[in-house]
């Protein structure tokens, strides 16, 4: 029976290193595809006017492939998104998790799940038959379609994860926590404030960095409703103007790309620039992560 049961356990372990393997695999294969017909565009024409080139402009002739304008609008969109949702996405699980009595816990957690599994197509439709006509009128504007449009609706889709992930790791802090600390004298809020909510923040972080994953790699909504303008978002007034955002760009023109010429290989290129951003912030929450486990 024994040796019945250590078959079973290393056939798991084997199935489970399987997997981790394949992923990374997987990873790694999108990661050469993209680098392939990435290059296959740098054969032409310059990597750093690729990267720090103001103008997109892929069916001039000849083509000018500067996708800095396509960078810093997804960047303003992905800030604005960023700067309403983690108030509201942390401030929120607190909420569920310490204040909020049992029978509004057990309805405001469901309504958080149904959110996240709202269709992003049907968002990006109420942002842009709802939203961006009242931001229009309210704030005297040429159009809706703006940076500011398409952070509050990226905001909106960002809350449930970072809600469900931060409400998670601030119930897991253990009971005792809550208990020494309300012993001690501290009142309610000071513990949640204190204590629960330092000893909750890898999870916190954790969640914060996935949100931001989500707003980054986005691509319906960007493309719908932040007016697709490659125009440089430098100016102050640059929330108030359309943007163009790197995922609405590889949406709206692959389809129109001749197949293996320069602007197909521009767009895989863009593609790979995403790779590297989404990369990049995956390794900074891990890197986070870290270190608050390490100071516990």
């Amino acid at each position: 029976m024994r040796t019945a049961q250590k078959i079973k356990e290393v056939l798991i372990g084997k199935l489970i290193l399987a997997c981790g393997v394949l992923s990374i695999a997987v990873v790694v294969l999108i990661f050469v595809f993209l680098l392939r017909d990435a290059f296959s565009l740098f054969d032409s024409y310059p990597l750093i006017d690729f990267i720090t080139g103001r103008n997109w402009y892929p069916i001039s002739e000849p083509p000018v492939f500067g996708i800095l304008p396509l960078v810093l609008g997804s960047l303003l969109v992905t800030a604005i998104a960023i700067l309403l949702a983690i108030p509201l996405g942390v401030g929120t699980a607190i909420y569920i998790a310490e204040v909020a009595p049992g029978w509004l816990k057990e309805i405001l957690k469901p309504l958080m799940e149904i959110v996240a599994a709202i269709p992003s197509v049907v968002l990006a439709f109420i942002g842009l038959t709802l939203l961006a006509p009242y931001l229009q009128g309210l704030l005297d504007l040429n159009t809706g379609l703006t940076a500011l449009t398409g952070g509050i609706m990226l905001a909106f889709m960002a809350l449930p994860t970072i809600v469900s992930i931060a409400e998670d790791a601030i119930n897991a802090v253990p009971r005792s926590y809550r208990e020494g600390s309300l012993a001690m004298g501290a009142t309610r809020w000071q513990t949640t404030g204190r204590v629960v909510v330092p000893a909750a923040m890898s999870g916190i972080s954790a969640s914060v960095m996935l949100g931001i994953g989500r707003a980054i790699g986005e691509t319906m909504v960007v493309l719908m409703v932040t007016g697709n303008a490659a125009v440089m978002p430098t100016s102050a007034d640059s929330v108030l103007k359309p943007v163009r955002t790197l995922t609405g760009t590889i949406a709206q023109e692959m389809g129109e790309a001749v197949f293996n010429g320069p602007h197909y290989f521009a767009l895989f290129a863009i593609g790979l620039v995403l790779f590297v951003i989404t990369f990049a912030v995956n390794w900074i929450a891990d890197l986070v992560l870290y270190r608050y486990r390490e100071g516990e």
